[in-house]
C-alpha cells in the first residue's frame, strides 16, 4: 500500500503500473494496515507522521537533512543529534530503522539483484531494536540487496549526505553540464549502477569523518 500527502486518487497511474498487488490509501490506512512503513519524505515533514497510529510498527526512515529544503535545524547543525534520532523521538512508540537514505531512487530501482549475484549491492541500516533491524534485513533481501548493520541511530550520520557511502559510490560521476530537471531525471534513470560489496560498504562507513551536518543539492539544473 502506498500513500502521499495529496490523496490516494493521485496515485491511480502508479498503482496501475505496479500491478494487481498494489493499492493506494491514506496515510492513516498505511499506518493501520502495514507491518513495516517506509517513510520516504522530506525531513521537514517528519512531525506529520502519525505517531499514535504508528505505535508498535517498524518505520524505515529514509530522510536526509538538506537545509536548502528543510531550513536549519539547530540540533543537527550542532551534531547533537542525527536526523533519524529526531524521527525516533517523534515516533517514540515505534521502532525506527534508518535505511534506503544513502542511495538515489534510480540506483535503488536499477541495482536490485538476486541473492548470490556477484553484482548485488549492500546498503547500511541503523537502529536501536535488533528484532526490527532483522525484519528490515529480510525486506532488503527480498528487494534485492544485502544489508550491513551500521550500529545505532546515533551512528547513522555515517550514511548521511556528504559521507563516503552517500549516493555517489553507487553511480557514475555526475554530469558537469547544466541540465533541466527532466534531463536530470532521465540521466538518473539511465545511469548504470556500480555494485557495492559488503566489505566496500564497511570500509566506506568506517572511513567517515563527522563534519557539518546536511547536504546540498547539486547545481546541475
Amino acid at each position: 500500500m502506498i500513500s502521499n500527502s495529496r490523496g490516494p486518487e493521485t496515485l491511480k497511474d502508479l498503482v496501475q503500473d505496479l500491478g494487481p498487488l498494489a493499492r493506494a490509501g491514506s496515510v492513516a490506512d498505511v499506518a493501520r494496515e502495514a507491518d513495516i512503513v517506509i517513510a520516504a519524505i522530506p525531513l521537514i515533514a517528519y512531525k506529520q507522521l502519525p505517531a499514535g497510529a504508528l505505535a508498535g510498527k517498524i518505520v524505515i526512515d529514509s530522510t536526509n537533512y538538506y537545509p536548502q529544503r528543510d531550513g536549519h535545524i539547530a540540533v543537527l547543525d550542532e551534531n547533537a543529534s542525527t536526523a533519524s534520532e529526531l524521527v525516533q523521538a517523534h515516533l517514540a512508540s515505534s521502532s525506527v530503522v534508518k535505511a534506503f537514505n544513502n542511495i538515489a531512487f534510480s540506483s535503488l530501482g536499477n541495482g536490485a539483484r538476486s541473492k548470490g549475484d556477484p553484482e548485488r549491492s549492500t546498503l547500511p541500516i541503523s537502529g536501536e531494536d535488533a528484532a526490527a533491524k532483522a525484519r528490515v534485513v529480510d525486506l532488503l533481501d527480498t528487494l534485492g540487496y544485502d544489508a550491513l548493520d551500521a550500529g545505532r541511530l546515533a551512528d547513522s550520520w555515517r550514511s548521511e549526505p556528504g559521507t563516503p557511502i552517500y549516493v555517489n559510490p553507487y553511480m557514475p560521476e555526475w554530469p558537469a553540464e547544466r541540465m533541466t530537471l527532466d534531463q536530470l531525471f532521465a540521466w538518473l534513470r539511465a545511469a548504470p549502477v556500480i555494485p557495492m560489496s559488503r566489505q566496500q560498504a564497511a570500509d566506506l562507513l568506517s572511513s567517515a569523518v563527522r563534519g557539518p551536518a546536511g547536504g546540498r543539492f547539486p547545481d546541475t539544473i
